[in-house]
């Protein structure tokens, strides 16, 4: 199409409203690093859901019709171009577009320009005419297409080890056939919703999954037919619950997720298997389910123009990708969805990270989330041969866990975690593995050799087997990527900056357990919104093999008081209080957006690491005066920790200091010292502007209903509190060491003159020396 054809009369204004932070985004625009290319386009829709749009790309701002691109007919706000760009300077706007006039029916939007680097990397998106042209549309089409069925049953044929094909069928196959065929839920009591049911149900829709997923798959590859014949009395007592009932959406969605994942895999994998009345009634049910969470997600939680709603996001692969594979050109909707899903995963997700591969919810719901996309990414690339896999975000996100979880850590790292203080689960590991295949990265695959060697054992513990499958897991990776060899971490760098969600982390041996030291540091952009905390400028510490400054509480649910009033909370982290007040952390998304922080800098130096985090719009939420709130971490000679706390306020107020270990502490008056089973630190508060501070400490959880933690264990929290100022600088040293090997820093200061010089020293007699600028009127 031409632009020559687009009319040139008046044509009414564009509605372009500014994007708050809970939206997505204009981009991109010229503060855009653009990561691949093509470039992804994102827009603010208006308020018609049906509307239309066209976009227009020109190398010249005055977008001449020859050498001008459009876009016409794009449903939604969002757009990734089936070719790549040539490199250099673009520009770029959009209009509502008239599919009765074929031209736009608004104005053109404000302008906004980017640059396409020469060698990004090419990742376009066949066009929604193209995607599915080559597609083998018999069943299955979940996994393995007809003839991928037909090889590796002569693989299996051949070796029954293959893919450990072996393992799968012993013991994730054969025990369903002797299983009580699973009948509807009954739901809450009173249908108000506790933990102790919301779980055993979670496990007993996740299990039909494995019954009706697993049977259907074994039936088929084996030719088993009272394999298959138990897989449709599973899937046919399925199909008779009530989509609207206890497993619907909006009842819980978790659950309602697994049934709906149930019944895709079914459907498809016994499709020859049913009657035309059979078939029917599985495809009534699980269209009703699935537009149920289509609806959802598109038309009421929008997450084209709300992108940060966990739960509707992970539903895109999950639900949508599979359940429209199954259904694709079956049922009307399946291919709107198809494309949807296909669309949103190339071009809004990840809303939580950027091409750095970071996660802001943290490296659990990192675990969580691409679970389900790996998922769904395999199903696309086996369906119809879109990898999404090359888009930078995904080359990448391998070292988000791998930096800021390390196998040997348990409470050392940010956000809601559910293995409670056990070491890693296993899904993170396979999930690395699977981007080593991917990426062909060995330091991912001993990520997972590391997780396999620790948690022998836990396969069946909820959080493992709530979830996942390993078998099944094991099965279809070996089939389709292989095995990467594992080579160590040791020529990774030291330090990792994910900018795009305010990330940092130091990983200093992770190899080597017993020299081993992991320091996480985060300032985020993302505030406290959805699984984050009110945790700006807060750090966590193992080392030697043991957890030393660590997230304190439990994850036990979601809601729950532990989790709303301690672990969610500035109180339960290695941070600071500002007039006893921590950081914004309550339910007002926009108020938890607003709560954020930055990582000013991020660097390797000559002889230590330096990290600089401003929180002060975190602090600010909840105290107004506040006009600073800077922390200065120097990781020295792979060994210590010196923190400078900069607070500025107009208005004096005191400051609180707060460090969360595993057990009580020695205290002295400037001194803190942790001993645990393998590790342990000592700290000393070394200079304060304000005057000397008040060390206590407390064990326990403050305003949480003991319930939430019975028989777990309970945490102890250093207070160092200051006296009120103005301006507030705290420089505090921080040592851990192995019990085998106790260490010692020396250090001594000068705070003559306009500033505070500290000077440390090592038992090698490697010397520091950190300046911290002051002043003489700190407003007492």
């Amino acid at each position: 199409m031409s632009a020559t054809t687009i009319p040139t009369s008046e044509r009414p204004p564009l509605d372009q409203p500014k994007a708050g932070r809970l939206n997505i985004q204009y981009g991109p625009d010229a503060s855009t690093e653009i990561a691949e290319n093509p470039p992804r386009f994102t827009w603010l829709p208006v308020i018609e859901d049906e509307a239309l749009y066209v976009l227009r790309l020109s190398q010249s701002a005055n977008f001449p019709d020859a050498d001008t691109r459009l876009i016409p007919a794009l449903p939604l706000n969002f757009h990734t171009p089936e070719a790549p760009l040539d490199t250099g300077a673009w520009y770029w706007s959009y209009a509502v577009w008239s599919a009765e006039t074929n031209a736009p029916a608004t104005a053109w939007s404000k302008t906004r320009s980017f640059d396409v680097a020469d060698s990004l990397p090419q990742t376009p998106l066949p066009s929604r005419t193209d995607r599915y042209a080559t597609v083998d549309m018999t069943h299955p089409r979940l996994w393995l297409s007809p003839a991928k069925l037909k090889t590796f049953q002569k693989d299996i044929g051949k070796d029954p080890s293959h893919c450990s094909w072996d393992v799968f069928y012993e013991k994730s196959v054969a025990p369903w056939m002797d299983r009580d065929v699973m009948t509807e839920p009954e739901g809450y009591p009173n249908h108000q919703r506790v933990a102790p049911i919301w779980r055993s149900t979670y496990i007993a829709c996740q299990e039909l999954l494995y019954a009706i997923r697993h049977l259907a798959v074994g039936g088929k590859v084996t030719q088993d037919a009272a394999m298959l014949a138990r897989a449709k009395e599973w899937l046919l007592e399925a199909a008779t619950w009530n989509p609207e009932g206890t497993t619907s959406r909006g009842y819980t969605d978790e659950w309602a997720f697994r049934v709906n994942l149930a019944l895709a895999w079914g459907y498809d994998w016994l499709h020859d298997q049913l009657s035309d009345e059979e078939r029917d009634a599985v495809k009534t049910a699980l269209l009703a389910r699935t537009r149920q969470t289509a609806d959802h997600l598109i038309k009421h939680a929008n997450i084209h123009l709300f992108p940060f709603d966990s739960h509707a996001v992970r539903a895109v692969s999950a639900v949508l990708v599979p359940s429209a594979i199954a259904l694709l050109d079956e049922v009307d909707e399946a291919r709107d969805w198809l494309d949807y899903s296909i669309e949103f995963l190339s071009t809004v997700y990840s809303p939580w990270g950027d091409s750095d591969g970071g996660w802001a919810e943290g490296p659990h719901y990192w675990m969580t989330g691409m679970a389900y996309l790996i998922d769904a990414a395999n199903l696309l690339k086996s369906f119809c041969g879109y990898d999404l896999y090359q888009r930078p975000f995904f080359q990448n996100t391998g070292d988000f866990p791998l930096y800021t979880k390390a196998p040997d850590t348990r409470r050392a790292t940010f956000g809601d975690d559910s293995t409670m203080g056990d070491l890693p689960c296993l899904k993170i590991g396979y999930n690395l593995r699977q981007y080593a295949g991917v990426t062909g990265q060995g330091a991912y695959a001993w990520y997972y050799d590391e997780i396999k060697r620790n948690d022998q054992g836990t396969e069946m513990e909820f959080y493992n087997w709530g979830w996942w499958d390993f078998n099944f897991d094991e099965m279809v990776y070996l089939h389709d990527f292989g095995a990467v060899e594992a080579t160590s971490p040791s020529e990774l760098p030291t330090l990792k900056w994910f900018k795009g969600v305010g990330w940092t982390a130091i990983q200093h041996k992770m190899d080597v357990p017993d020299e081993h030291i992991q320091f996480v540091m985060k300032s985020s952009p993302f505030g406290s919104i959805s699984h984050s905390h009110g945790d700006q400028n807060a750090f966590c510490l193992a080392g030697f093999g043991e957890d030393l400054a660590i997230q304190s509480g439990h994850y036990v649910a979601f809601n729950s008081t532990m989790h709303q009033n301690w672990r969610r909370q500035t109180r339960s982290k290695n941070a600071i209080l500002i007039n006893g007040n921590g950081q914004y952390a309550g339910k007002d998304k926009a108020q938890a957006m607003r709560s954020t922080g930055k990582i000013i800098n991020a660097e390797t130096r000559e002889d230590h690491v330096y990290i600089q985090g401003d929180a002060t719009e975190a602090y600010k939420s909840l105290t107004p005066q506040v006009t600073q709130a800077l922390r200065d971490v120097y990781f020295v000679n792979d060994s210590y920790f010196v923190i400078v706390d900069a607070v500025d306020a107009s208005e004096p107020v005191d400051l609180t200091w707060l460090l969360h270990a595993n057990a009580p502490m020695s205290l002295g008056d400037t001194t803190f010292r942790y001993t645990g089973e393998k590790a342990g630190f000592y700290g000393q508060f070394l200079w304060s502007e304000a005057g000397a501070g008040t060390l206590s400490q407390t064990t326990g959880f403050p305003d949480v209903d003991e319930a939430d933690y019975k028989d777990l264990p309970v945490s102890t929290c250093l207070h160092a509190k200051f006296p009120k100022a103005i301006r507030h600088r705290v420089a505090t040293l921080l040592v851990p060491y192995s019990l085998s090997a106790p260490k010692r820093v020396f250090s001594f200061l000068d705070d003559q003159g306009y500033d505070c010089d500290l000077y440390f020293t090592d038992a090698d007699e490697r010397s520091f020396k950190v300046t911290v600028p002051k002043t003489f009127d700190v407003g007492r």
